[in-house]
């Protein structure tokens, strides 16, 4: 071989190498740039479209800070939205078409407790990990029968205990409660009803539907029975209606709110009828109140003030969405697996052992609870003027 051929031969061969190795930094691994594509089902339309649209502004908000902050190495989320219409059956096509995606590493469920559990079965069939938002138990328990399927938000247990804990310091001996004839409203009546008859405080119940937009009847019923206290265990808007209707009647006892009626930190129209009531929620609705004294606080009122900059107010539910983005995130980005494909099992995997000091509060996943949100989390709040404050 002549030597200008074997000069060029190894010159070539140089090259080749040289662009392997820029490729791959020396040895390094080659860097991930794919996007991290996150699925949500939300109820946009229907009869819950407030907490959806509620959930879509956090999840882009929080998808838009993280994209920005270089803590993904290199990579973007890519936020996919559909609306499921406030309807099972359309939250469960949604599901399919989802799952069916290969670029799809996790989906987020909005606050639809129907939606939540009648999806259980297929998403255990498709094995995708998915993160609901809704508050019904049955939606994440028992975790051996739900292995991709995972809860964010209050416990109705927790929250049970945290009510009565205020029902028994205020010595409240008799309590009225309005409770939503859904899966977390048969729950909650049954956790309060346990916790209160340890307390030996008496209960009596009205239930209504989650669609119902009048709930006079029920709450004249229940005043009727000259409770000390009314306990309303139901969405947002149907606790600030049963407020309202109970301002009408005879009733001049204390007014409790369990943390699924949580909404906007300022209670408008209702103000009057809500003054000095009790709820039992996350730290994050009033974190403005809250002295920063660790990273998880200070990054909780940094959430708050974001929030409250681009949307003008602020929505208690909004942080469960923000955390449920990095959740997901944080398991895509520790899963590993193949450079450009998804591994949902690792995925999965990784969200069954996860802890974080989310913006919500203490969040620990495990093998045999894959409802994180820690009971630590909840706290008593109190309405004064037309807004929630830290009780106390």
């Amino acid at each position: 071989m002549s030597p200008i051929r074997s000069a060029t031969i190894a010159a070539l061969a140089s090259a080749v190498v040289a662009t392997t190795l820029t490729g791959c930094q020396f040895g390094e691994a080659e860097q991930d740039t794919s996007p991290i594509v996150i699925a949500a089902d939300l109820e946009l339309s229907g009869a819950a479209a407030t907490v959806g649209r509620t959930y879509q502004r956090a999840l882009e908000l929080k998808v838009e800070q993280l994209n920005s902050s270089g803590a993904l190495n290199g990579r973007k989320i890519d936020l996919k939205v559909k609306d499921n219409r406030s309807d099972s059956a359309e939250s469960l096509r949604n599901i399919v078409d989802f799952s069916s995606d290969s670029r799809v590493s996790a989906i987020i469920m909005g606050g639809c407790n129907e939606c939540a559990v009648g999806a259980v079965g297929t998403i255990n069939e498709k094995r995708i990990p998915t993160i609901a938002l809704a508050a019904s138990g049955a939606i994440a328990a028992p975790a051996a029968e739900r292995r991709y399927v995972f809860k964010l938000g209050p416990n109705a247990p927790d929250s049970a205990a945290a009510l009565t804990t205020e029902l028994r310091r205020n010595n409240i001996r008799k309590v009225g409660m309005l409770v939503s004839d859904d899966d977390y409203g048969q729950e909650g009546a049954t956790a309060l009803k346990n916790e209160l008859d340890k307390a030996r405080i008496s209960l009596r119940q009205q239930r209504i539907k989650t669609t119902d937009t009048d709930v006079n009847q029920q709450v004249q019923q229940l005043a009727s029975g000259k409770p000390d206290a009314m306990v309303f265990w139901t969405p947002p808007e149907q606790a600030t209606l049963a407020a309202t209707s109970a301002q009408q009647t005879t009733f001049r006892g204390s007014i409790y709110f369990d943390a699924a009626a949580a909404g906007d930190l300022f209670l408008g129209a209702a103000a009057k009828a809500t003054e000095k009531a009790t709820l039992i929620f996350t730290q994050t609705m009033v974190i403005d109140d809250v002295i920063a004294t660790t990273p998880a606080k200070a990054a909780r009122r940094q959430w708050f003030q974001d929030y409250t900059a681009r949307f003008g107010g602020y929505n208690g539910s909004s942080s469960f969405a923000a955390d449920a983005v990095q959740l997901i995130a944080d398991a895509e980005l520790r899963a590993g697996g193949e450079i450009g494909k998804v591994d949902r099992n690792g995925i999965r995997d990784v969200l069954e052992t996860s802890q974080m000091d989310g913006l919500s509060g203490p969040i620990r996943m495990t093998p045999d609870n894959h409802s994180g949100l820690m009971p630590q989390a909840l706290t008593t709040l109190v309405a004064r003027n037309g807004r929630w404050r830290l009780a106390g």
